[in-house]
């Protein structure tokens, strides 16, 4: 169970559903049956432009994109997809991490959607699952472009004592552990805010700690790599992703936004001009 109660999952699906049907560019919703269960994706943009899949981050789903498919849905033929074991509309399933079950979760998708290769993005979570896809199956991974992603540099914990102390306030509690945290204010972000904390209040997230990838491993991303960090990240060392990333990555190209935390929005055109090559 990845919900603490039935109630709150249907409250967070409903309120997704909601996102859905508001979906800023048309769009096809497809099921792709694998060994997991199913996975949901949501796929937009001509139908014969290049390949993008977009991968979010912990406690998301393909809402996290919303700001940016009008645009990349130009170039594109974006497929959002839903990880398993997070609170969008794919299977609960949740797979070991550092295993090679998760690759194999994804070549099923991408064989199920019928893209040989493609472009990723990842944020968070979904970086992770990025770097660990592109390290074990670079041959089907075109561009690599990475937001605050985990597995470079050591995760942090200065935020865990704080959350719980706010914790019995609620609502309010959870806004003001969404900004310490994330970076996510409501005041810039009130409806992202808002469903963000609807997640955090019913959702139950992952707790056990990314693998960090070796020199060895990092050194085989040979396709094109962009990496961009906040500088006051809480979940993650800024500093300790951004030298990894120069000193392993073949060629990379990173970014460190100074007063930028965990949460890294309006990138749409940086990662644009990225992926178009």
């Amino acid at each position: 169970m990845i919900y603490k109660t039935e109630e709150g999952r249907r409250e967070v699906l409903r309120r997704y559903e909601e996102i859905l049907d508001g979906w800023p560019v048309p769009a096809e919703r497809k099921r792709v049956p694998t060994g997991e269960g199913e996975t949901f994706v949501l796929v937009s943009g001509p139908e014969h432009a290049p390949p993008l899949v977009l991968l979010h981050g912990s406690g998301s789903n393909a809402a996290m994109w919303q700001a940016d498919v009008r645009a990349w849905s130009e170039d594109f033929r974006v497929h959002a997809v839903d990880l398993i074991g997070e609170p969008g509309l794919s299977a609960p399933t949740r797979l070991p991490l550092g295993s090679d079950g998760i690759a194999r979760w994804l070549d099923e998708v991408l064989d199920g959607l019928g893209l040989g290769k493609a472009a990723l993005v990842g944020a968070s979570l979904g970086g992770w699952h990025a770097l660990d896809y592109a390290i074990r199956r670079p041959d089907r991974v075109t561009r690599l472009a990475l937001l605050c992603p985990g597995g470079l540099g050591k995760q942090t914990y200065g935020w865990v004592l704080p959350s719980l102390l706010l914790k019995p306030f609620g609502r309010w509690g959870t806004l003001r552990t969404l900004k310490l945290v994330a970076g996510v204010d409501p005041r810039e972000a009130p409806e992202s805010a808002e469903y963000v904390a609807l997640i955090f209040t019913h959702f139950l997230p992952r707790r056990e700690k990314l693998p960090v990838f070796s020199d060895a491993e990092l050194a085989k991303l040979t396709m094109p790599v962009r990496v961009i960090v906040g500088g006051r990240d809480a979940m993650f060392d800024s500093k300790d992703t951004e030298t990894r990333a120069r000193q392993a990555i073949p060629g990379v190209a990173v970014t460190v936004l100074p007063e930028v935390a965990h949460w890294i929005p309006g990138q749409t055109e940086t990662l644009r001009d990225f992926l178009r090559g």
